[in-house]
């Protein structure tokens, strides 16, 4: 795993607070195991995001919304177990709904965060499908977030 992406704005090489989102999509493993392994002081928040019913990300109508928000949060603690069994202690699960782009940011910004890790998929496809596919997520949280956001590739 390497950064693909890394924010020019690297005010903190050793950050304290570390923001790792997970949308329950293929290697998010990887962006956990990058923040473990890279900041070993840090503590690392895994915001496990709950896309609304009407994002292109979402499932749907087919889970209530409190069956989603376990669900969800359920899938962050496996990703957790898969990744980090000694330095899980250095590791909270936290959840949040609302489209990503949005919601990362904003809890970055609120939370004190220093640092974002995520994982991202470069993609060839452009307009309508990668829109709907969500493959902009990544850059939507480069661009809309302070601190420096690391995304792997």
């Amino acid at each position: 795993m390497r950064p693909a992406v890394e924010q020019a704005r690297m005010a903190d090489s050793h950050p304290d607070h570390v923001l790792v989102p997970t949308l329950g999509r293929p290697r998010e493993d990887e962006a956990l195991a990058y923040a473990l392994e890279t900041f070993p002081a840090a503590d690392i928040v895994l915001l496990a995001v709950i896309t609304p019913l009407d994002a292109p990300l979402s499932e749907g109508g087919i889970l209530e919304r409190e069956d989603r928000r376990a669900q969800t949060r359920a899938s962050a603690t496996d990703l957790l177990e898969s990744v980090a069994d000694a330095a899980s202690d250095r590791v909270r699960i936290e959840t949040a709904e609302g489209r990503p782009g949005t919601v990362v940011p904003q809890y970055a910004a609120e939370e004190g965060i220093d640092h974002v890790v995520m994982y991202g998929s470069r993609t060839g496809s452009t307009g309508f499908f990668r829109r709907f596919l969500g493959r902009d997520i990544a850059a939507t949280v480069v661009d809309r977030t302070a601190q420096p956001v690391t995304v792997l590739d």
